[in-house]
């Protein structure tokens, strides 16, 4: 069977390049060895597909070229793909930060890149193996199809429960292009035996702004019995290093708030203190991390300045991530170097693609990682159908 284009992974990167090719007019076959299409999109979102992110700019991007994603980006926004949703008639609501989910379900959007699948006359091939790729006189050869053009939309090993694998850094590499090591983002971070205290607080959450390096995210913090989580600790971990310290503000304001405390409340101790905002269970443990015994009215206003500099930098050495099994996504990945930021090709093997997760641009939480998936998509979905017209047609 032969093809304009094959492409490697129906999620919703390989699922949004079939539906721009095919509806471009290039032939396309879509093969994933999942029975289902958009696995990962079905569990985004609490099952409502945070699917993209009013406020996406490149900035919100992690690579090793920090520019890369910027073409894609501006070619295929977040209002393009708002469009299309509400084409469908998806209806959809807007959280914190700039987040948009269904209103009903992912499975909603899986639909809808499925039918636009169809418009475009993309065959999609389930429980599928992909196994030897050759390629050899112009064409990519799959199975028992043939293609002048191959497209790698296997994302990265991140959530491998859900059938997740390396596999498109094999292929990237069997053609000769770089791959920046992977490593798990957008995850829960671990805490040594030393910080058993707050690891015994398991399950409060508080607002809070983690930091690490330069970067910093105001969000939730949650303690687990692992560590640390929760919506900032997830950001941060992108751009957590091994060996790195990160930083918790959960009181700005704590020399001021601690000082009236002490004013209001003299023959009251720390944790009563702390407690009035700050969850009882984390008062008690940061109370007992400061260990100050005495009464409010006691403590001298030095002492207590000292306290609130653990309020306002509580500092963790994260001893490591809960890795691929618990990241919502994978840093690093097939380099841009080798690829035109134009068209997702490789440079120096031509018709040959990377896109989404799979390739080494990392978006925040909320949306962003979609994001980057519908706009790298569309612009090799378009760049392949280009290439057909350019041969003088399929």
């Amino acid at each position: 069977m032969d093809y304009d284009a094959i492409i490697l992974g129906a999620g919703g990167a390989g699922l949004m390049a079939a539906a721009a090719a095919g509806q471009a007019g290039a032939r396309v076959l879509v093969i994933d060895h999942a029975d289902r299409p958009g696995k990962k999109i079905l569990i985004s979102g609490g099952g409502r597909c945070n699917f993209t992110n009013t406020r996406t700019e490149p900035v919100h991007f992690l690579s090793e070229n920090l520019h890369f994603a910027k073409s894609a980006l501006s070619r295929y926004t977040q209002w393009d793909f708002l469009a299309l949703v509400e084409r469908h008639g998806i209806a959809w609501h807007e959280k914190t930060l700039g987040q948009l989910f269904c209103d009903g379900s992912a499975r909603q959007i899986v639909a809808m890149l499925l039918d636009e699948c169809r418009r475009g006359g993309a065959e999609i091939r389930l429980a599928t193996e992909i196994g030897e790729i050759g390629h050899a006189d112009g064409r990519f050869r799959v199975g028992g199809a043939t293609a002048p053009q191959l497209v790698i939309a296997t994302g990265g090993p991140s959530i491998p429960k859900m059938g997740a694998t390396g596999r498109a850094y094999a292929i990237a590499e069997q053609f000769g292009l770089d791959v920046v090591t992977p490593r798990p983002a957008l995850v829960p971070l671990t805490l040594g035996p030393e910080e058993r205290l707050f690891r015994e607080i398991s399950g409060v959450s508080c607002p809070a702004v983690a930091r690490v390096g330069t970067m910093a995210f105001e969000e939730a913090v949650l303690f687990t019995h692992k560590g640390l989580s929760g919506p900032a600790i997830l950001q941060v971990s992108s751009y957590w290093a091994p060996g790195q310290a990160i930083s918790i503000t959960l009181v700005p304001d704590a020399v001021a708030r601690l000082r009236e405390a002490k004013r209001r409340m003299p023959r009251a101790h720390l944790k009563a203190a702390l407690a009035e905002f700050l969850p009882n269970r984390l008062a008690e443990a940061l109370a007992a991390r400061i260990g100050i015994a005495k009464e409010l009215g006691n403590v001298a206003d030095a002492v207590l300045d000292d306290a609130a500099e653990t309020l306002t930098c509580l500092t963790f050495r994260p001893t490591g991530t809960e890795g691929f099994a618990k990241a919502e996504v994978t840093a690093g990945g097939i380099g841009t170097a080798a690829l035109s930021s134009k068209t997702m090709e490789a440079r120096k093997v031509p018709g040959l693609y990377a896109i989404g997760e799979a390739v080494d641009v990392t978006g925040w939480l909320g949306g962003y990682n979609f994001q980057w998936a519908w706009s790298s998509a569309v612009a090799a979905g378009r760049a392949i159908a280009a290439r057909i017209g350019r041969a003088g047609g399929a």
